[in-house]
């Protein structure tokens, strides 16, 4: 019971830096860059907000709270990468595996084995949790960004057609989310002049 919760206490103490790890999305009042346990958070309360517009009426929302909170702790190992860097994104599988290997490889041997499984699944997105967390993963900065006048996208030179095609994954969760994303934060952010076409 003791090595066990020293394990634990371990784990506990590891993720503490996922508050260190800031993203390239400001805060929606513009006050500064948010981080991986804000963004983490914000999703966990969207989970159980926003079910309703869920596909999946019968999805398990315990379940994306629990992804919601997990999927990023990987990047402390290996920070975060910006959604619209394709090409950094499409050889950081290996650096995550390896983090998450690290991280989770912490705790007992069940409760790692229970969070990289749970992680894996996010990554995956197969599930219907798995769809729905990623659609609010991608709508959290999308709502920041149009609250920010396109902070992000503008520092990045970010377009719309990129934005559409990131984001489109949206719809594979949530329809209701991806309509509302395109008419109420990209279509209005290219009419406000915070997205350029």
């Amino acid at each position: 019971c003791r090595e066990r919760l020293e394990k634990q206490i371990a784990f506990i103490k590891e993720i503490d830096k996922v508050k260190s790890i800031f993203r390239r999305n400001r805060l929606i009042d513009d006050s500064r860059y948010e981080n991986d346990a804000e963004h983490s958070w914000h999703l966990a309360i969207m989970a159980f907000i926003l079910c309703e517009h869920a596909n999946d009426q019968k999805l398990d929302v315990a379940k994306v709270i629990r992804m919601a909170l997990v999927h990023d702790l990987v990047e402390i190992g290996v920070g975060d990468t910006f959604i619209y860097d394709l090409e950094k994104r499409a050889s950081k599988a290996e650096e995550e595996r390896e983090s998450a290997n690290r991280v989770f490889g912490l705790l007992p041997d069940d409760q790692r084995d229970a969070l990289i499984a749970l992680w894996e699944e996010f990554e995956a997105r197969q599930t219907p949790e798995a769809k729905f967390a990623r659609s609010l993963d991608r709508i959290q900065p999308l709502t920041h960004n149009a609250s920010t006048q396109g902070h992000a996208w503008k520092k990045h030179n970010v377009k719309r057609h990129q934005v559409e095609a990131v984001n489109r994954c949206i719809e594979d969760g949530s329809e209701t989310l991806w309509a509302y994303a395109k008419k109420e934060l990209i279509e209005r952010s290219v009419a406000n002049g915070y997205l350029e076409e």
